[in-house]
């Protein structure tokens, strides 16, 4: 399998599925997830592993949700990009998204991408 271009995510409709919940724990580092982490089944990321992705504007634990990607988190030093997808008809600006990911974001160099040509 080939890694996607995770920037043909945006603007479209996609199903993610939670394997860190929010208020889960991360496995290695014990860190609480404040929004919903999970993975687009079935994809191939840089890293190797599924393409990831946050879950915004959803006060909830989810074990798996369908909605709209607004914007893609492009690690600089790290082949790992982060999809951000919210329930259809929402938009969340940079800053939010920004605030909402630092808890994880903050090790990296990123920038969000919210279409093609960024």
């Amino acid at each position: 399998m080939t890694p996607i271009d995770s920037t043909d995510y945006i603007g479209k409709q996609v199903k993610i599925v939670m394997d860190r919940p929010m208020g889960s724990l991360h496995p290695r580092f014990g860190d609480e997830y404040p929004v919903n982490y999970g993975y687009v089944p079935g994809t191939l990321s840089g890293d190797g592993a599924e393409l990831d992705a946050y879950v915004l504007g959803v006060e909830v634990p989810l074990d798996s949700f369908q909605g709209t990607c607004i914007a893609v988190i492009r690690r600089l030093d790290d082949d790992d990009d982060k999809l951000i997808v919210v329930p259809s008809g929402t938009n969340i600006d940079n800053e939010t998204i920004r605030k909402l990911t630092h808890f994880q974001e903050q090790y990296f160099e990123s920038k969000i991408i919210r279409g093609k040509c960024n």
